[in-house]
């Protein structure tokens, strides 16, 4: 087999599970996890390596329509996305109505990447609801591959792996074949620091929990 290699990136509104999803499959926590919105401010690249193939994973910020500079900074990490993803992963959960920019999602169906949609939370709702929800979204965006998955309980991970193989061009890797990130161990400490921080709040994130 050829080596394969790309950029996967993950979209969607803020708390479907994006942080999630990218820990579970890199297998290392690189994004952190609160049920705060909007916790990821930067596009934070993990590397899935295997012998066959490399899988550069970026986490974008929750999509949210813009009130203030940060939120707008935020938001080009996002549309970004667009520009120099191999796939994209659009993530939603299950019940919700779609991406909070109407234009976004306008975008997402006529991009020419290859799109992987990811119904998430899967296990917090009855069967029939989750056959309905993807009946739905086969419909709203008939150019994506659909799956319902549980990025928390590792439900259908292995099969995103494959079908994420299946679509990545053949390439040598982008990084080292040792590397799981392009951050340096400064940036994974302030964020530590600052899920920590985060904890102690009960409303949107202080922005002013910086690096």
């Amino acid at each position: 087999m050829e080596h394969k290699a790309g950029y996967v990136n993950i979209i969607g509104n803020p708390n479907v599970g994006k942080s999630t999803l990218m820990n579970a499959l890199i297998g290392h926590k690189l994004s952190i996890i609160t049920n705060k919105a909007q916790t990821t401010r930067h596009r934070i690249l993990g590397i899935l390596n295997e012998k066959e193939y490399q899988i550069v994973f970026s986490d974008t910020p929750g999509v949210i329509k813009p009130a203030y500079k940060l939120q707008e900074n935020m938001m080009n990490f996002v549309h970004s996305a667009f520009q120099d993803a191999d796939v994209l992963i659009y993530m939603i959960e299950v019940g919700e109505k779609g991406l909070k920019d109407e234009k976004l999602f306008e975008r997402l169906k006529k991009t020419s990447v290859p799109i992987i949609m990811l119904l998430n939370k899967i296990d917090l709702a009855e069967q029939d609801f989750v056959a309905q929800e993807i009946e739905k979204w086969s419909a709203e965006l008939p150019n994506a591959q659909l799956l319902p998955i549980s990025a928390l309980n590792n439900f259908n991970l292995d099969v995103i792996k494959e079908k994420l193989v299946e679509m990545l061009p053949v390439s040598p890797p982008y990084y080292e074949k040792d590397a799981i990130t392009d951050k340096s161990e400064r940036f994974f400490i302030e964020e530590i620091i600052r899920e920590k921080i985060l904890k102690h709040y009960k409303k949107e994130i202080p922005y002013s929990v910086a690096n």
